[in-house]
């Protein structure tokens, strides 16, 4: 691993830290990320929901795009590994190297590791380091355990973000909807979900896959950040980069200086070379070779080196070799006293004073609201029960008052209606204006309305109308019902009279005969 090609800033960093340190990655390397991504998953999805499809289990194909994310996850980790070092992949670099990068530990990662908590963490440890067996157990233990609280929390808010995308997706259809025809298309969704249409499936499961979608790389990014700061905690880097650098300074100046202590050197070759053979000579003659010591100080070297491993596993063995053991008592747990430091025994005092009131001071007014209310309470009481009877004895007449209306249409339908409103009966006369539109236009329009229609059915069965001033006018008629009705909205009378006027004069009113109710009366 070359450090020294870092493209990241290492510096003691708190676990948070680490975890933005990993997202601002993922920003930086978007394109790198998601566009290998999105080739990847969308043609897995489009197989996995044709495949549950055909067998009628299309819920099938979102657990499966679900099981199958730390298959996915190695394309984020692929490229946040070699562009930390400032070697960004490319996208077709990052396809070919999924057919065999990390596939030693997927078969753990989709069966028991699969719902593991810190899978963000645990991923680099195994498919970047490449340990096996207890040796990666031991590399998991030590990286993971000091930030596993911080890894579990990590998983858990990004479950969260997909879960608010995919319920924020689907609530952002009904923004699309007019406010007139939202009771209605929330009934239709309700009948949907609950017949569950196969389009509806399909939705589901690609609003999944897009939450997914986002919300994925910044977890393992997060991960990955969590796991270069452990190690960086744990190896030193940042140390070991300034050594580096401080190495590479020192070798520059001193090169020069050893170039010219090797020039030096160089001086009077030729005699140098006359006079080296009678030397050597002279010395073989006084000094003759004796034999090596080492075999007389530790014996003959051994041809089968198993003794000696076994030696040294014993050695490490030894407790006194290795003297690590884990050792848990129980302690009281004493309140030591503060020290009293010297001062103005005036400043103690007063000191004590004012902790006494911020003690006992909120209990002693509590204290003080509770007499008082109580002292007072023949006075407020009163009140209270006073306002509760006014209440009752002037109930709202719009809320309240039932709609009463007739049996049978009268023959002259204008003079009722005005009669009502001139009476102070102005709902029932709007009630009465509004069913006598509602059968002049289901009788203009030629059909039959369901028992109890809602304004909005008789709107939609307006529409069939053959004039475009008796759509308006009816429309117009529904508009000033449902104010009254439901926003509690009276029109004014000149309002009231224009509309009767218009009425009468597009459904001939003053010349009807008497017919029964209609089935679509006011609700």
């Amino acid at each position: 691993m070359r450090i020294e090609a870092l493209t990241v800033a290492l510096r003691p960093r708190t676990a948070w830290e680490a975890v933005e340190l990993g997202m601002a990655l993922v920003r930086r390397h978007a394109s790198a990320i998601w566009l290998p991504w999105l080739i990847l998953t969308l043609p897995v999805l489009v197989l996995v929901n044709l495949l549950a499809w055909s067998i009628d289990a299309i819920w099938l194909a979102a657990l499966v795009m679900w099981w199958l994310k730390p298959l996915f996850d190695r394309i984020a980790l692929y490229v946040l590994a070699h562009a930390v070092f400032g070697d960004v992949p490319g996208t077709r670099r990052t396809l070919l190297a999924q057919r065999h990068w990390g596939l030693r530990w997927m078969p753990a990662y989709l069966t028991w590791r699969r719902l593991g908590p810190v899978r963000s963490l645990y991923l680099p440890v195994d498919l970047l380091e490449g340990g096996q067996g207890e040796d990666a157990r031991h590399r998991r233990r030590a990286l993971g355990v000091p930030v596993y609280g911080i890894g579990v929390l990590l998983t858990t808010v990004c479950v969260h973000f997909e879960i608010v995308l995919e319920f924020g997706i689907l609530a952002l259809a009904m923004l699309f909807i007019p406010g007139e025809y939202l009771a209605e298309s929330a009934r239709w969704a309700w009948s949907a979900l609950t017949q569950e249409p196969v389009w509806l499936q399909l939705a589901f499961n690609a609003v999944a896959w897009l939450a997914t979608t986002l919300i994925e790389p910044f977890f393992v990014g997060a991960g990955f950040g969590l796991y270069l700061n452990r190690r960086t905690e744990i190896e030193g880097w940042d140390i070991e980069i300034v050594l580096r650098r401080l190495r590479t300074r020192i070798g520059k100046v001193a090169t020069p200086l050893l170039l010219a202590v090797a020039l030096l050197g160089v001086a009077g070759p030729g005699r140098a070379q006359d006079a080296a053979p009678v030397v050597k000579k002279e010395q073989t003659a006084r000094k003759p070779l004796r034999p090596p010591t080492l075999p007389e100080v530790f014996g003959a070297p051994l041809a089968d080196d198993g003794s000696l491993r076994g030696a040294v596993k014993r050695a490490y063995a030894d407790p006194t070799v290795s003297p690590k053991r884990k050792v848990v008592r129980w302690q009281p747990r004493d309140k030591a006293k503060p020290a009293k430091r010297p001062g103005s025994s005036v400043l103690q005092w007063l000191a004590a004073a004012i902790a006494a009131i911020g003690e006992y001071g909120l209990w002693l007014l509590f204290g003080a609201l509770a007499l008082a209310l109580l002292l007072t309470s023949p006075r407020w009481v009163r009140w209270l029960r006073e306002g509760a009877k006014r209440e009752d004895q002037q109930p709202d007449e719009i809320r309240t008052s039932p709609v009463a209306e007739p049996d049978v249409l009268p023959d002259d339908l204008p003079s009722a209606i005005r009669l009502l409103w001139h009476a102070g009966r102005e709902r029932d006369a709007l009630a009465l204006m509004y069913r006598g539109s509602v059968e002049a236009m289901a009788a203009r329009a030629q059909l039959v309305l369901v028992p109890g229609a809602t304004e909005a059915e008789c709107l939609r069965a307006s529409r069939k109308l053959p004039l475009a001033d008796d759509r308006e006018a009816f429309a117009r008629t529904v508009r000033t019902w449902q104010y009254a009705a439901y926003a509690h909205g009276l029109p004014s009378t000149t309002d009231f009279e224009s509309l009767l006027d218009t009425l009468a004069q597009r459904f001939a009113w003053s010349s009807r005969a008497a017919v029964p109710a209609p089935a679509g009366g006011a609700s």
